[in-house]
């Protein structure tokens, strides 16, 4: 009698364990093609607007300000994480010191049309506390609206946003 209810309960307990080994089979299958996959290539302007968007980190960490006089327009603001508007010579200010460590990721580029693109991606933010402040959003997000002025790319406009609060 217990020969009749356990044999059937073998073959069911089988075909799940089959069921279970082909999903498995097939997910790992699945993730292995999709990990194959080559990242897609840039484009020359994508390339070249990153690069210049690197360059712009690379500035503020070491306080170039021949960078941003050079590479920032006439008429150039931008929004920082507290949502208040500055100027260019803000800008000159803030980074003057150097000393910002950026670590840029996620980068992508949008264009806005002729001459008008913008680099988008994501920041960890790793200042010290300034006095009486304390440090500013760990994890923001970045947007640089970037001009093409003759043959030389120029920063137009960017925000800071915060993504996070209180990630120190």
């Amino acid at each position: 009698m217990i020969d009749l209810i356990y044999r059937p309960m073998e073959g069911l307990m089988r075909n799940c364990l089959v069921a279970c080994l082909v999903f498995l089979f097939l997910g790992c299958t699945v993730s292995a093609q999709s990990a194959n996959v080559p990242a897609k290539s840039l484009t020359p302007l994508e390339q070249t607007l990153m690069d210049a968007e690197k360059s712009f980190v690379a500035a503020a960490k070491k306080g170039d300000v021949a960078f941003f006089k050079s590479t920032l327009t006439d008429d150039f603001s931008f929004v920082a994480f507290d949502g208040q508007l500055y100027s260019r010579q803000d800008m000159l200010d803030q980074f003057a010191g150097g000393g910002v460590d950026l670590l840029p990721y996620d980068m992508k580029v949008v264009t806005a049309g002729d001459g008008v693109a913008i680099v988008t991606y994501d920041v960890v933010l790793r200042v010290p506390a300034a006095e009486d402040q304390g440090p500013p959003p760990r994890y923001q997000h970045f947007s640089t609206v970037w001009v093409k002025q003759g043959d030389v790319w120029k920063m137009k406009f960017q925000q800071m946003s915060v993504s996070h609060w209180g990630d120190w």
